[in-house]
């Protein structure tokens, strides 16, 4: 029924009251966390968009499968449910579990990826980007030329260059260890790749003989952004493309914790019985025995639920729909966002919105910081911060290629009056823009700066 509200597809069973906070009291929390939003205490924070990953509310279903977790440590029932339903969904033969996303990719490219090699991709997310590094591998970004372009309103920018990719698997040759797609494309906007492009990286992988692996985060969404602008799909289930799309590729990682919708849990699934028997032993170094790879039994049965219903379409209909009305309400305050909006988040363009902030001085970063002083609202910079690092001695630092600020959308955890709210935040700060000014570092590690990074305000 189109021309009626696309309400919420749940009752609400359980609620967790929320605190507010003065002005005064967020100027202090921001100040003693280094301006790092992720150093915050979770009490300070009234709205909170840092990430989709694990913060959302499970369904009654998950709750009572909770009750028939098998804590065994081995060999338990709870393991059976989840690989039962991971094989019928991806038709993966070996399903290993995980704690989360980046276990799941750690092991993987633990195994596969060598000094000196390239590992192309759509664009690498920041913990994958940095187990592909870790590695002393180049993580190559190789989006299409629409994903590259922010207020560009096609209906899949997170598709993979075809011509890109084949032309790296034609240079570096044995130098490709594997090619991965993230779906949808977390960096770029959480923009959908279509089945044809996901196709199309398949007949490339098997012409230069190089394995295919997904990052699946995502898989339901991106299911069902295929089946709305896709030609030839708007018949077919969520599922039933999701499905597809994982028997085109050798193997995916997943951090169940978006589209397993629950609180924990990754995994890696394939179809190599070699490369399988390998990740195995090095899960048991680190995540624990093969059948609960760091999880309760109780987290795998929740996870087997919310793998079944992830792909119904009403939730996936609301779900995307709540992403575009929040997008909405940034645009009616003047304020660009990545277009079209992607499924579980809005990316609010802080190098447009705040032109007269260099990227040296972190832009998304400062949006992102006047948001949580103006309302409360905890979002997450993805710009120089997360993306940029030290240059070379004598030389500048190296900046992003975007300053975006995303709001990212806990599943079912909030109401069409929070994302209201978090709209008028948005204007609120969008109204005196010219008056923010940007940050410098003054700590940071090496790896993933912007979880621990201590940051200042430039003055003046």
């Amino acid at each position: 029924m189109p021309e009626r509200t696309i309400i919420e597809p749940f009752r609400i069973k359980a609620v967790e009251p929320l605190r507010f906070t003065t002005r005064a009291e967020r100027e202090q929390a921001l100040a003693a966390a280094g301006y790092n939003l992720f150093a915050l205490a979770a009490d300070d924070v009234l709205i909170d968009l840092l990430t989709d990953s694990g913060t959302g509310a499970m369904s009654s279903e998950q709750w009572a499968a909770i009750m028939r977790g098998d804590e065994s440590y081995a060999g338990a029932r709870s393991f059976e449910r989840f690989e039962s339903v991971v094989r019928e969904l991806t038709g993966f033969t070996h399903v290993i579990p995980t704690h989360q996303g980046r276990a799941a990719e750690r092991i993987l490219f633990g195994e596969l990826v060598a000094t000196g090699e390239v590992v192309p991709n759509n664009t690498h997310f920041d913990t994958t980007r940095a187990n592909v590094e870790f590695q002393g591998a180049e993580a190559r970004d190789l989006v299409c030329t629409e994903g590259r372009d922010l207020q560009l309103d096609a209906p899949f920018k997170g598709n993979l260059d075809l011509e890109a990719l084949e032309a790296t698997l034609r240079e570096a040759g044995d130098q490709v260890p594997l090619v991965l797609v993230t779906i949808t494309n977390n960096s770029g906007g959480g923009q959908p790749v279509s089945l044809a492009n996901l196709r199309g990286v398949r007949e490339l992988c098997d012409r230069y003989e190089v394995p295919f692996f997904l990052d699946a985060c995502r898989f339901a969404e991106n299911a069902w952004f295929i089946k709305e602008r896709e030609p030839g799909q708007q018949d077919r289930s969520p599922r039933e493309i999701a499905e597809e799309v994982f028997r085109l590729a050798d193997g995916c990682t997943i951090s169940l914790k978006k589209d397993g919708l629950a609180n924990i849990g990754g995994v890696l699934a394939l179809n190599d019985p070699e490369l399988a028997a390998r990740c195995r032993d090095n899960l048991i170094l680190t995540e624990g025995f093969p059948t609960y790879g760091g999880l309760a039994g109780r987290d795998l049965d929740a996870l087997a639920v919310g793998l079944q219903e992830v792909t119904d379409p009403d939730y996936l209909r609301y779900r995307v729909r709540t992403a575009a009305y929040l997008a909405e309400k940034a645009w009616a305050a003047g304020v660009p966002t990545v277009r079209p909006p992607g499924g579980h988040a809005v990316y609010l363009d802080a190098g447009a919105l705040l032109a007269h902030v260099p990227a040296p001085e972190l832009p998304a970063q400062a949006l992102a910081c006047e948001l949580y002083l103006e309302g409360g609202v905890r979002a997450v910079e993805i710009g120089t911060l997360m993306f940029g690092r030290p240059g070379e001695p004598g030389q500048p630092d190296l900046t992003a290629p975007h300053e975006l600020v995303r709001l990212a959308l806990p599943r079912r955890s909030y109401t069409q009056s929070h994302v209201d709210y978090v709209g008028e935040v948005i204007a609120a700060v969008a109204a005196r823009a010219e008056q923010v000014r940007g940050y410098r570092i003054v700590e940071q590690p090496r790896w993933l700066r912007h979880f621990t990074a201590r940051l200042a305000p430039i003055i003046g």
